[in-house]
This record gives structure tokens, sequence and C-alpha cells, in this order.
């Protein structure tokens, strides 16, 4: 059983669940990307997501192995996959 959160980074909430086989927290990319952006669009936040893996991916930066996918529960209260990172990969690109 995965327990879920609700963190905050800029006083933006970011949804997180716990990986038991894995021993880790897990985050939404896309509430990473609208934390850091200050962007209030989920779809704006999306795309730039769905860019910034592909810019990174041509400069030879996988992040595949570092992404995994989990239902994270949508602001309209469906549960939806999304693209989640682990603390390790969201350093890396709060540097960027």
């Amino acid at each position: 059983m995965n327990k879920k959160s609700i963190r905050f980074f800029n006083d933006r909430e970011v949804r997180a669940v716990w990986d038991e086989e894995h021993s880790k927290w897990w985050f939404s990319a896309t509430d990473i990307v609208r934390a850091i952006n200050n962007e209030d669009d989920y779809v704006k936040a999306g795309n730039y997501w769905r860019w910034l893996k592909k810019k990174l991916n041509k400069d030879g930066i996988q992040l595949v192995s570092a992404t995994h996918e989990f239902r994270f529960q949508a602001p309209d209260g469906k549960l939806r996959a999304a693209d989640a990172l682990d603390a390790e990969c969201v350093l890396y690109i709060d540097r960027t």
C-alpha cells in the first residue's frame, strides 16, 4: 500500500506517494514544475515538463530510469497516471 502526502514548495502543493518497495517518496513532476516556475496552469506545466524531458534527452540526459509513473489525484478528483521524480532527481532539476 502506498501512502499519499501533500508537500509544499513556494506555497504550492506538490503531491507525493510513498513507494514501499523502494522505500522512498516520489513527487509529481508536473507539480514540481508548477512550483519552480510559479505556474498556475496545470496544462502549461505539463507541456513544459514534456518539453524539458525532450530537451534533456537531446542533451544526453536520460530521465527514464529516474522517473516512474504513479497515479496521483488530479484537482478534479480523478486518479491519473503522471510522471514522478524521487528526491535526487528533484534536486537535479531544481539546479537547472
